[in-house]
C-alpha cells in the first residue's frame, strides 16, 4: 500500500524529460516552425499558417496543375509568413514595454502593413515623449527609442521617420514653426536609434510634415497629433522565405524589459 510513491515519482520525472525532449526539438527547428508554434499556443484554436498540419509543413503543391499556380501559391505562402512574422515582432515591442495593445489612448501604435511595420510614438500628456515644445526625449521616451532600436538592429529594418506636431506645439522662438519642430524631432529619433547601435544606413528618409497631416478622425488640437511615425521595412534578403530568414537572423524571441517610467 506505501510502497508506490517512488512509482509516482518516476511518472513524474518521465513527464518533465519528455517535456525537456520536446522544448530541444522544437528550438532545433526551423523559422516557419517555431512560429507556428507559438502562435498554436496563443491560439490554439486556430492555425497559424493555412499550409501546415499541425507545425510540421507538408507540401500544398503537390496537386499544382500549371507552373503559374504553383508560383502564386508559392507567393501567397510566402506573404503569410511574412505577416505572422511581421505580427510577431509587434507583439513583441509591446510586450518589451510592458503595453496592452488594446489600450484606449495608448502611447504606442504598431499597425503591420504589406511591407512591414508602421509605428506611431504619440507625444501625450499622461506619457509624454518629448519634453514639452523641445526635440529632447523624456526618460520615457528615451526607453521606447531604446527597445526600437533593438528591435531595427536585430531584424535589419529599413526606417524612414516621419514627425508630426500639433499647432499649439509651436515654439514662442521666432520663425520656428511646426515644420521645424516637426522635422527637428523626426532627426532626434535618427539620432536616438543610431547612437543605440542601428546602422545609418539603415535610415533611408526623415520627413517633418508640420501640423499638416493629422490623424484621422482627430481634432486638430489632439495630442495624438504630436507624435513620430517610423516605417520599418524588411530588405529583401532579410524577408522570411519557406519559414527562415535567408542571413539567419536570431528567432523572436520575448524579453524582458525593465518597467516604464
Amino acid at each position: 500500500m506505501g510502497g508506490g510513491a517512488w512509482k509516482v515519482a518516476y511518472a513524474d520525472f518521465v513527464t518533465a524529460m519528455m517535456a525537456l525532449f520536446m522544448v530541444l526539438w522544437i528550438s532545433a527547428q526551423d523559422k516557419e516552425i517555431l512560429i507556428s508554434t507559438s502562435q498554436y499556443f496563443q491560439s490554439p484554436f486556430r492555425s497559424p499558417l493555412e499550409a501546415t498540419s499541425g507545425v510540421m509543413p507538408f507540401n500544398s503543391n503537390k496537386t499544382t496543375q500549371s507552373q503559374g499556380k504553383g508560383s502564386e501559391r508559392d507567393h501567397e505562402k510566402d506573404k503569410q509568413i511574412n505577416m505572422t512574422f511581421l505580427n510577431s515582432v509587434a507583439a513583441d515591442f509591446y510586450r518589451l514595454l510592458h503595453l496592452d495593445e488594446a489600450l484606449e489612448s495608448k502611447p504606442i501604435d504598431i499597425q503591420v502593413t504589406t511591407d512591414g511595420l508602421r509605428v506611431s510614438l504619440f507625444d501625450r500628456a499622461n506619457r509624454p515623449l518629448f519634453v514639452p515644445g523641445t526635440t529632447e526625449f523624456t526618460e520615457w521616451g528615451t526607453f521606447v527609442l531604446q527597445n526600437m532600436a533593438w528591435t531595427v538592429e536585430r531584424h535589419r529594418f529599413q526606417v524612414t521617420i516621419d514627425g508630426h506636431a500639433r499647432p499649439e506645439s509651436a515654439s514662442s522662438k521666432p520663425n520656428y514653426t511646426t515644420w521645424e519642430l516637426s522635422s527637428d524631432r523626426a532627426n532626434a529619433a535618427r539620432r536616438t536609434l543610431v547612437h543605440y547601435a542601428v546602422a545609418p544606413a539603415q535610415i533611408e528618409r526623415l520627413t517633418g510634415y508640420g501640423s499638416t497631416k493629422p490623424v484621422p478622425n482627430e481634432p486638430p488640437a489632439s495630442d495624438s497629433n504630436d507624435r513620430i511615425t517610423l516605417h520599418l521595412t524588411l530588405s529583401p534578403k532579410d524577408k522570411p522565405k519557406d519559414g527562415k530568414m535567408v542571413n539567419k537572423k536570431i528567432p523572436i524571441v520575448p524579453s524582458e524589459a525593465r518597467p516604464s517610467p
